[in-house]
C-alpha cells in the first residue's frame, strides 16, 4: 500500500516513514525537498497518484496565529481536495491535545486545521496527542538566550514521539473515524521538571527558569488544560525511560568520538 506522509521530512514525519516502511507499505514523502508544496499544490496530484492513505503531520515552526493560520488554512485543504481527486480512502491529521483550550495562537490554528478536517467530506481521523518526550530537548536546545532556558509551566502527559507515529499509522490502515481518544503518555509531568532531569542526565549546564506564561493561556497551561480530557489510549515508555535512552546514546556517541 502506498501512504502519503505529508511533511515526511521533519521531526515527527520520518518518524512515521519509518513506521510505514516496518509494517511493510510504501511511503511516499510529500515535502518541498521532494517537490511537492502544500501552499501552492505544486507536485501533489501527482504525488499522491496511487495513494491510498495519507497521513498529515505537516507543521509550520511559529507562535504566530496569523502565519499559523496561514500554513494550516492553506496547506490542509490543498492536501484533502487533492486526495478526494486521487481517490484516497482515508485522511489522518495529527493534532494537539488541549488545543481547543489553550488560546494561543499555533494552538488555536491547530484547533481550526481540525475544523477544516472535520468540515470536509473526505474520510478523515484527527488524532489529537500530548507533548513529547522530545519537546524537552527542544528545549534544552534553545539557542535564542544562551545558556539561560526558559521553560513555560505546563503541565503535561508527555509520549515519545515513535508512539506517536505509530499509532498515527495505525490509525491510517483501519477506516475512518473522525475523531478518536485522545493518546497520552503514562504519567503526568511538569515541563520545567523535565527539562532540569534531562540537563542532568546529559551533563549540561544550561540554567533553567519556569516561566508562567502571561493571560488565559499561560493559566490554562499551568493549570491542566493539555493533560487529555477523558480516557484513552496511554503509551508505555516514561519519560524516566526515554531520558535514560537519550543520556546513554549520548554517552557511546561522545565515547566514539
Amino acid at each position: 500500500m502506498r501512504i502519503a506522509v505529508a511533511g515526511g521530512t521533519g521531526w515527527i514525519g520520518s518518524l512515521v516513514v519509518r513506521e510505514v516502511r516496518e509494517r511493510g507499505h510504501a511511503p511516499v514523502v510529500l515535502a518541498r525537498s521532494q517537490g511537492v508544496d502544500l501552499l501552492t499544490g505544486k507536485g501533489l496530484g501527482d504525488a499522491l497518484r496511487g495513494v491510498s492513505r495519507v497521513i498529515d503531520v505537516s507543521n509550520i515552526a511559529t507562535l504566530s496565529l496569523k502565519r499559523a493560520a496561514a500554513f494550516f488554512e492553506t496547506a490542509t485543504p490543498n492536501l484533502l481536495e487533492a486526495g478526494q481527486r486521487a481517490g484516497v480512502e482515508h485522511h489522518v491529521t495529527l493534532s494537539i491535545v488541549g488545543c481547543d483550550r489553550v488560546p494561543t495562537g499555533y494552538y488555536i490554528a491547530k484547533h481550526r486545521q481540525e475544523q477544516l478536517v472535520h468540515d470536509s467530506p473526505a474520510p478523515t481521523t484527527v488524532l489529537r496527542a500530548t507533548q513529547f518526550h522530545e519537546f524537552a530537548a527542544q528545549m534544552l536546545a534553545r539557542t535564542d538566550a544562551g545558556p539561560v532556558k526558559m521553560v513555560p509551566r505546563m503541565r503535561t502527559q508527555p509520549i515519545a514521539a515513535a508512539e506517536v507515529a505509530a499509532a498515527l499509522v495505525a490509525l491510517a490502515l483501519g477506516d475512518a473515524r473522525g475523531s478518536t481518544p485522545e493518546l497520552a503518555g503514562p504519567e503526568v509531568r511538569e515541563m520545567t521538571d523535565m527539562v532540569k532531569q534531562l540537563r542532568e542526565a546529559t551533563g549540561q549546564r544550561a540554567l533553567v527558569v519556569p516561566l508562567r506564561l502571561p493571560g488565559a493561556a499561560g493559566k490554562a497551561m499551568a493549570e491542566g488544560a493539555l493533560l487529555p480530557a477523558e480516557d484513552g489510549p496511554r503509551g508505555a515508555i516514561t519519560f524516566d525511560a526515554w531520558v535514560a535512552e537519550r543520556a546513554a546514546a549520548e554517552a557511546g556517541t561522545s565515547s566514539a568520538a
